[in-house]
């Protein structure tokens, strides 16, 4: 599906514009999306909302679950199903509740007793559910890993979750284009995790905000498949929507045999590797923004902060305040040093460590484990490493590894070998750090808190956590391990073999690939009826007057908004006691100091933020669910992260920019005074108690339309359907192979396409501005 246009276009704009179901005069588009990934997290409440409105799942031959971030990762030599092998109470609720999901919509699962189960962006690509091309989207931050193959994938909310179950499109913008080119080569001991840390110490974690990166130059050229999904894995780490690397050879070598990719030889997949060519920038495509990188500068990299852009090369010493000239940088860099317990100008080797963890969906696959491998081979863990694990990032991946003989040579180091889960990544299950222990992690996420309360957490490789576990400290890999090209270089091909899988021709089989629990009644997508649905819309947002509370913090991560371990529930509600819960308490006291404990603040309607990238990391709609459960609104930032400002907006809430810093100053002065602030969205301006104006701001035309009214984005959808089924009958004719096959394609339970249910139209009430056309 070519574009036709002779502008010159980066491959992002070519993936994008191949995706439009519907483009308005604002620029809001409609977009197809190919491929759903799914996890017990941030499902529930999506599938809640479905069976609400009695609507059903429209494509779920498009659709992939899994289970990956709350459960054990123990031994499942035992398993017999999730109900009985989970032993906490909250995660084992979401993992049924999964189940019960999939088998009443019809959807493919790949559950603890499959060995296909693991992290969703490892699964993805494992599988050949992830194409060149096609648009990817889950409810994880982290689905940037699959623009490694030319796809255009970001992580998105819960509410979009739903969105994209019931129209399989979503309202979206066109995101700004980054190029980031690495060229040269890379010294001995440096990978992709080096290379990607370096870029974000660089560009900083909101140096992509609302553009997505493409990842170019002769060393992305030259790095695997494996590799380039670690790089474009922690795009997001950068601010960035997702991070894209044009398809090439290396790239169709990874997917011959896949089982859901087309199968090599045919005429399918020689048309697909055609089209997939094309997915490159064009010569004199514009981008918004470069960054250049040479290659021979970046040497093993390693995070000392709270933040992925607190990074530092492993020969350098820990930074101190004033090594920043930025005021909130330098606060940023006061508040990580007392948590993470290090004194400027220490040396990065001199720090212990407590733990080690190799895994997640950024460095868990096997050229991953074979890295690490290769430094353990025949070694010991230092003494006074409490606990090392590896976590395979999928069970494929686990067997593919004991087949090499790599789980012995980690046992025999000392190492737990673990099955196939998220981990210690973000502590959600019972893989975590206990408070003020200290972990090299191949993970992607420093954030406070992020591996366990109060734990502290250093990025790095996985040969550098392997180096760090043997060492006992923050250790050089280059100077514990003999040079090595597998170190230096990513090799160019993987030669792990994947099983092949058929579709199932027996009932039987079937319910192997589903792993459905022991219930045997028959569940279809078809089940749910097939019209009267309605959605209960959202309360109209007009103008919101209250006390603003003031919030002196830059770089506020989702994690800070609400921890992980309020994350295990499957309602939407009665998350605001949760809300900032480190700041706001301290051993489960209230901590005064905190503003949102304070006087009339306690009743807070609008937060004021006077730091930037407020939002950022996780895709998790907790987070804003937790602020209007605890009655804010509306919140007002120099700049938010962008997955956070949509989820806002899809909950009624209102996120405005002022990066005005006179205008952010006289608000936050209204805000530490006690006097209310109003935000009027009609006319697009904050003003004082007195209703005098502050500041204008900017809002897009399409979204104010939808707050004022009040308006359900899946019904509004749904009056598309013509749109998107002409889309759909296009993209069976141009690209066949993106439609249901092997164990996706539905025969038994129901059409491969399931129409969606259209609603009422929803009543506009009595609006100040036009409604748009949609």
């Amino acid at each position: 599906m070519p574009s036709a246009e002779s502008k010159p276009k980066t491959l992002y704009d070519k993936v994008f514009q191949d995706h439009i179901v519907n483009e308005q005069e604002d620029g809001t588009c409609l977009i197809y999306i190919d491929r759903h990934l799914v996890h017990e997290v941030t499902s529930p409440q999506a599938f809640e909302g479905l069976k609400n409105a009695s609507r059903t799942v429209r494509r779920p031959d498009c659709t992939l679950a899994t289970v990956d971030h709350n459960i054990p990762t123990t031994s499942r030599k035992n398993f017999k199903n999730a109900a009985d092998f989970i032993k906490e109470n909250d995660s084992r609720l979401q993992c049924t509740t999964l189940e019960e999901n999939v088998k009443d919509f019809g959807l493919t699962y790949f559950g603890m007793g499959d060995k296909r189960q693991g992290i969703v962006h490892i699964i993805g690509p494992e599988q050949g559910f992830t194409l060149p091309g096609t648009t990817v989207v889950c409810g994880d931050s982290h689905t940037s890993t699959h623009g490694a193959f030319g796809a255009l994938a970001f992580g998105i909310g819960t509410s979009e979750v739903e969105h994209v179950l019931a129209t399989q499109t979503l309202i979206t913008r066109r995101s700004k284009n980054m190029r980031i080119q690495v060229d040269g080569e890379l010294p001995a001991g440096v990978t992709s995790k080096d290379v990607v840390l370096h870029i974000i110490g660089v560009i900083g974690t909101a140096g992509g905000n609302g553009a997505v990166i493409e990842f170019c130059g002769s060393v992305i050229r030259g790095l695997s498949m494996e590799a380039r999904m670690s790089m474009c894995n922690m795009s997001i780490e950068g601010g960035a929507r997702a991070g894209m690397i044009a398809p090439d050879e290396i790239t169709f070598e990874y997917l011959k045999g896949r089982p859901l990719a087309p199968k090599y030889g045919s005429a399918e997949w020689n048309k697909a590797t055609s089209y997939w060519s094309s997915l490159k920038s064009d010569a004199g495509a514009k981008y918004d923004s470069e960054v250049f990188i040479d290659g021979k500068d970046i040497i093993p990299t390693i995070s000392w902060g709270t933040s992925p852009q607190d990074v530092v090369p492993i020969t350098g010493v820990v930074p101190g305040p004033d090594d920043f000239e930025d005021e909130n940088r330098k606060n940023s860099c006061k508040r990580a040093l007392e948590y993470m317990g290090l004194v400027p100008g220490t040396p990065m080797k001199d720090v212990v460590v407590d733990k080690v963890f190799i895994g997640s969906c950024t460095n868990a696959r096997i050229e991953d484990l074979r890295a690490a491998a290769k430094v353990v081979n025949g070694r010991k863990i230092a003494s006074n490493i409490k606990r090392a694990m590896i976590v395979p990032g999928s069970g494929l991946v686990k067997e593919q590894a004991e087949s090499e003989g790599l789980d012995k040579i980690f046992t025999d180091a000392g190492f737990e070998w673990r099955e196939a889960g998220c981990s210690m990544c973000l502590g959600m299950n019972p893989d975590i750090l206990s408070p003020k222990e200290r972990c090299a992690s191949t993970s992607n996420r420093n954030f406070e808190g992020r591996q366990g309360a109060q734990g502290r957490t250093h990025l790095m490789s996985p040969a550098m956590a392997a180096t760090a576990a043997i060492v006992g400290k923050l250790a050089d890999v280059r100077e514990h391990v003999v040079a090595s090209p597998v170190l230096g270089k990513a090799s160019p091909k993987i030669d792990v073999q994947q099983p092949k899988f058929e579709s199932p021709e027996t009932e039987e089989e079937l319910d192997r690939v589903l792993d459905f629990p022991a219930d045997n009644e028959p569940h279809a997508n078809s089940s749910a009826p097939a019209s009267g649905g309605k959605s209960s819309g959202l309360p109209p947002f007009t103008t919101l007057k209250g006390i603003a509370a003031p919030l002196d913090r830059a770089n506020v991560d989702t994690d800070a908004i609400i921890p992980k371990q309020f994350l295990k529930t499957i309602k939407r509600t009665g998350l605001g006691s949760a809300l900032f819960y480190e700041l706001r308490y301290t051993d489960d006291k209230e901590n005064p100091d905190f503003v949102l404990n304070q006087g009339i603040y306690r009743n807070s309607k609008i937060l004021v933020v006077t730091g930037p990238n407020f939002g950022c990391g996780s895709s998790r709609e907790h987070a804003p669910w937790a602020l209007l459960d605890f009655g804010i609104k509306c919140i007002i930032a120099p700049s938010f992260a962008d997955i956070f400002f949509n989820n806002t907006f899809k909950n009624g809430m209102l996120p405005v920019v002022v990066s005005d810093e006179v205008a952010l100053r006289k608000i936050t002065d209204e805000a530490r005074a006690g006097r209310e602030v109003e935000v009027d969205l009609v006319n697009q301006e904050i003003k004082d108690a007195e209703g005098n104006k502050i500041t204008s701001f900017e809002v897009e035309a399409f979204r104010k339309h939808c707050l004022i009214n009040g308006l359900d984005d899946i019904g509004l959808t749904l009056q598309m359907e013509s749109k998107i089924r002409t889309f759909e009958s296009k993209r069976t004719l141009e690209t066949p192979w993106l439609d249901g096959s092997a164990y996706l394609r539905r025969d038994r339970r129901g059409a491969t396409m399931v129409e969606a249910a259209p609603v009422p139209k929803t009543n506009r009430g009595d609006v100040k501005n036009e409604p748009l056309e949609w």
